[in-house]
């Protein structure tokens, strides 16, 4: 099912796979929502780790989402088994604070968490991204890590790192993280136009 919705990055609660049942090319995701589920309705607009999907059922605090073929290739979803935890985000609705950042919910890529550095409480990590991507990425802009709204602090080619607070690392998937681990990543809207024009500033139409 086509999905369309807007998010800002910032994670209303942890959810955590019930089950994942093959539903024809694709999965249906049945996910135990807590309080995302506690108003949502069929045809909704839900982030899962930063995935636009659409609530197809309801039953209590369960949801279920279809997974198509390709979205399960392209972002972690297709890693996903019962128990799994999840980053949930319910689209934003017109007048809506804005806390993070203008997040889409169409994955770009899947990175990897490369290595973290322990600063106290705090943790600083890195992800590996297809090189490609560092174009769109610039220190202290933004960035949607499994949907978590966060500021780039170093890039480079295929490379990045942000600082991660305590609270961050305690209520997101980010803090289970080891190295290895598949994120979903999403860059800036707004970075994605710059280069586009860039790409077409020496064309006339």
């Amino acid at each position: 099912m086509v999905t369309w919705g807007m998010f800002t990055g910032l994670v209303e609660t942890l959810g955590f796979v019930d089950s994942v049942r093959p539903d024809g090319p694709g999965v249906r995701l049945r996910i135990r929502a807590g309080k995302v589920a506690a108003d949502a309705s069929v045809g909704d607009s839900i982030a899962i780790n930063g995935c636009c999907l659409t609530v197809v059922e309801r039953n209590g605090d369960a949801l279920g989402f279809d997974a198509g073929s390709e979205t399960l290739s392209r972002t972690n979803l297709g890693k996903m088994v019962p128990g799994s935890p999840v980053n949930l985000e319910r689209s934003l609705k017109v007048g809506d604070r804005l806390g993070g950042h203008y997040v889409s919910g169409h994955i770009d890529a899947v990175g990897t968490l490369d290595r973290v550095k322990q600063e106290g409480a705090w943790a600083f990590y890195w992800f590996r991204v297809p090189q490609e991507l560092s174009r769109q990425m610039a220190s202290k802009g933004s960035i949607a890590v499994d949907g978590v709204s966060l500021t780039l602090v170093d890039v480079e080619p295929g490379l990045f790192s942000v600082a991660l607070i305590p609270h961050t690392l305690e209520v997101t998937t980010l803090g289970k993280l080891i190295p290895g681990d598949a994120v979903n990543i999403e860059t800036d809207i707004l970075a994605k136009y710059v280069e586009q024009q860039l790409k077409f500033r020496d064309l006339s139409f």
